[in-house]
């Protein structure tokens, strides 16, 4: 496979990978109109889970089709398509080998009691993800949650398992629970302390919300306003996320989000861009969106990344 510089730096980054887990991180950064960048943008299509099927796909019923999203990132020339068990075997073997796929192991769901604790099932396992030919396992954890550390056990045990046969590990860092609030689950000091999390854990890509300029934690606001550290726009925001990912040296993008219209969005890849974050991951802004509007999006998402 042929790797640019700056995929070569990338991978250098991961000091402690074995040849099969940097190849398939390289077959995500070299894969789609992206490749060889160092900016990714995956489709996730997990949302089936977590909001059920009429919130997910009825605006656009074409998307109920597993096959519609395997075939709308490889025409998008997307970086890597993530989904769960099912959704993932409904077109393994139609679209085998045509984009790197990411395995969502584990879950929620809505229907779960609204008084609950954040938490989320294991669904699939490393060894679903080598039988179905992926490149990556995705894993969320919800810091602050009272389920944290059960959360960060499960992942430690997965990874260690993902990384010695070769695949390459992502964390969904996505703070909720606790103590807190609504405001600080996005919060500028948590997102940061929950990107930083991700990596401790061993994580290869992080995937985190994109931050506001809120403070929820006491200590925290006087550390940031002590040492005036820059937050007031998003690009700054970015950056000190991806500061907190070990100074820029592992793979951090960030989350669409709820449903905006197209240019917001694409205000908000600029200052991800703009900030030094290495892309997006994007679903519900893309799949409820006509086929043709959502390839003319992705499209107009990769050339911000582009620098066009």
């Amino acid at each position: 496979m042929h790797m640019t510089p700056q995929v070569k730096k990338i991978l250098g980054y991961y000091e402690s990978d074995c040849p099969g887990t940097k190849a398939n991180l390289a077959r995500i950064l070299m894969q789609g109109k992206l490749g060889g960048t160092g900016k990714l943008v995956i489709l996730p299509v997990d949302q089936g889970f977590e909001h059920g099927p009429a919130r997910s796909f009825a605006k656009n019923p074409a998307a109920y089709d597993p096959h519609y999203h395997f075939q709308l990132a490889i025409d998008a020339g997307l970086s890597a398509y993530a989904s769960a068990l099912g959704m993932l075997e409904a077109g393994a073997d139609t679209f085998a080998g045509q984009i790197p796929l990411i395995l969502k192991v584990n879950s929620a769901n809505s229907l779960a009691p609204k008084d609950g604790v954040p938490d989320q099932a294991i669904t699939a396992s490393v060894s679903d993800a080598l039988r179905l030919g992926c490149s990556a396992i995705g894993f969320t954890i919800y810091p602050g949650s009272h389920e944290a550390f059960h959360m960060m056990e499960e992942i430690r045990e997965m990874a260690e398992e993902a990384k010695a046969a070769g695949l390459a590990v992502v964390i969904w860092s996505y703070p909720r629970g606790g103590n807190l609030s609504k405001e600080g689950e996005t919060a500028m000091d948590v997102c940061a302390y929950a990107a930083h999390m991700a990596a401790l854990l061993g994580a290869h890509i992080i995937k985190v919300k994109p931050p506001t300029g809120h403070l929820e934690q006491g200590e925290a606001k006087k550390i940031y306003e002590a040492e005036k550290i820059a937050i007031g726009n998003m690009a700054e925001r970015i950056r000190h996320v991806t500061q907190a990912c070990f100074a820029g040296r592992r793979i951090v993008v960030f989350s669409g989000g709820n449903a905006k219209g197209e240019k917001e969005l694409l205000d908000e890849i600029r200052a991800i861009r703009d900030g030094g974050g290495n892309g997006s991951i994007i679903g519900r802004n893309t799949f409820q969106r006509p086929r043709d509007e959502a390839l003319k999006l992705l499209e107009g998402i990769i050339r911000v990344y582009k620098g066009e």
